[in-house]
């Protein structure tokens, strides 16, 4: 994920907004038409709890429910904890110290998110146990093999490792914006530098920490992957135990009924949080002087970002790395990888060019026809995205199989399940093209006779060709990385990177697992240099 809201900005009147146009019947039922497989897994796991007559728990008992939520929220509360404090602390130090090398180091804390959270357990496990790397490291030097890595301090480490990116991305762009008048006004009354980040930059980057530690909060709390591997209980474990070891779906849709009544409490609880001041920045006229790291600080602040780096990405690399060497040359094939890689981009590139066409009515919808009907079909399509996958693809799952069984099981439910859970991606970036593409050249094809669906064709669209290409491969990069619904969903055999990963990890073989691995972290890595980190530093 890489945005989780539609992005709060300054809106100034459009040339031609005092008198907008009607907006055409056409596009009102293309938007919705393209929401609606947004709304229906939401509207069906809400009902299984709270429908009329009481709800069906499938037969679990209230003690079950407590312990879920306990050991749930203890890792969310952690990982999110942790990664605010890891992301912020990252951040300060690549933009408001004398360190050198900033933008590079900026730029490889950032890379952590092309290891999804399923690899970075496979590379923990990679590294335990009697065949683990650094157990093979440590016999070298006369010491005892270290336990398989799993449990809560297992799940905890890794998702706050591959995740306190998120909050470092965002924390990032809203120091540099800071007007540094403030700061030096605290420090020229006498208040230190500690006290300064307290009581003036960390209020206003609260906007920033809220969105960072939500997405941490939400990510984690549908995470499936990590936990299975690393063999910790939470609500996604547990739902995807009851599906596949009963015939009753029944305990596992309430479980993912109940799993997306309290995501969307999280969200809206973010939300009271924000509160309604309005933090506006501009670019700054002059920079802040840097701080001066000197001695024991310089050093410690270099270990610091090191430790960081190597933790969350270095480690990871060179433990899939090796485990795939070491079974290449015992012979190990490759001819698998090259076929779930083919299916796993073919899937993706149609599910992109799908996802892009559709946010196009929608995004012209809510720039150029904006009004609170538009604003309820963009959150729609926005509280999807928000959920939790394991149980928007349990949704789809048990929708098909009651309604439209000749679907169940095919590629094309697959696509559609995607497309519902990566719209705001695209949607977000055809927005942000609007914007900034004014209204006189579609009013100008208007007045010389062009319909709207001409002028959307002719004039909108290679307009915002580099917005909807930035789309498409956000939404790309996020479909090849898809597990939990894929594997719900997925047709018999059809078998994508992601599940192999996961598939080959279950059976601990880890060779066959660290392949695909390295493959999905390769095709993830030069896409999102290219559209987040490179410009995180620019000015």
């Amino acid at each position: 994920m890489t945005t989780l809201a539609p992005p709060a900005a300054e809106t100034t009147p459009e040339p031609s907004s005092r008198r907008r146009r009607k907006a055409p019947l056409p596009l009102w039922l293309l938007a919705a038409a393209v929401t609606l497989p947004a709304l229906v897994p939401i509207a069906y796991l809400v009902w299984a709890v709270v429908r009329p007559g009481g709800f069906d728990a499938g037969g679990i008992p209230a003690s079950r429910l407590v312990e879920l939520f306990g050991s749930t929220a203890r890792l969310v509360v952690a990982v999110t904890l942790t990664t605010s404090v890891l992301g912020t602390a990252t951040a300060w130090l690549t933009t408001r110290t004398d360190l050198r090398g900033a933008r590079l180091w900026s730029t490889l804390l950032t890379l952590p998110l092309v290891v999804p959270s399923y690899v970075g357990a496979l590379a923990f496990l990679g590294l335990s146990g009697n065949q683990g790397l650094l157990s093979r490291l440590l016999a070298a030097v006369g010491l005892g093999p270290l336990p398989v890595f799993s449990g809560f301090w297992a799940a905890w480490a890794a998702l706050s490792l591959w995740n306190f990116s998120y909050v470092h991305l965002l924390a990032v762009p809203a120091l540099r914006r800071m007007d540094p008048a403030l700061e030096e006004a605290a420090r020229g009354l006498g208040a230190s530098r500690w006290r300064t980040f307290l009581t003036v930059v960390l209020p206003q980057l609260r906007p920033a920490l809220l969105s960072g530690m939500l997405l941490v909060g939400l990510y984690v709390l549908s995470d499936f992957g990590a936990v299975s591997l690393l063999r910790y209980e939470t609500f996604t474990r547990a739902i995807y135990t009851q599906f596949r070891g009963r015939l009753d779906v029944t305990p596992a849709l309430f479980l993912s009924g109940v799993l997306v009544l309290v995501a969307l409490v999280v969200v809206w609880a973010e939300q009271r949080a924000r509160g309604k001041a309005a933090l506006y920045s501009h670019r700054p006229a002059r920079k802040l002087a840097p701080a001066r790291l000197r001695g024991w600080r310089r050093v410690a602040a270099y270990v610091f970002l090191g430790t960081a780096v190597a933790s969350a990405l270095v480690l990871p690399l060179v433990t899939l790395g090796w485990w795939a060497i070491r079974g290449l040359t015992l012979g190990s094939p490759v001819g698998p990888v090259i076929g779930d890689l083919v299916r796993s981009a073919s899937v993706s590139a149609v599910a992109a060019v799908i996802t892009v066409a559709a946010s196009v009515p929608v995004a012209v919808l809510t720039v150029r026809h904006a009004s609170r009907a538009t604003r309820m079909l963009e959150s729609v399509a926005w509280s999807t995205y928000s959920l939790p996958h394991l149980a928007v693809g349990l949704g789809f799952l048990v929708v098909a199989l009651r309604f439209v069984p000749a679907v169940y099981q095919s590629v094309f439910l697959l696509v559609v399940a995607y497309m519902a859970m990566f719209l705001p991606q695209a949607m977000s970036a055809a927005q942000t093209g609007l914007r900034q593409v004014g209204p006189s050249l579609e009013e100008a094809s208007r007045s010389l006779g062009v319909g709207p669906f001409g002028t959307l064709w002719r004039v909108t669209l290679p307009l915002l060709g580099r917005s909807l290409l930035a789309g498409g491969g956000i939404v790309f990069l996020s479909t090849m990385k898809e597990l939990p619904a894929t594997l719900l969903l997925r047709p018999t055999g059809f078998e994508t990177l992601a599940v192999h990963v996961w598939s080959a990890s279950s059976e601990l073989f880890y060779t066959d697992a660290s392949v695909a691995a390295l493959v999905l972290v390769a095709i993830s890595a030069v896409p999102l240099y290219l559209l987040v980190a490179r410009d995180l530093h620019r000015t």
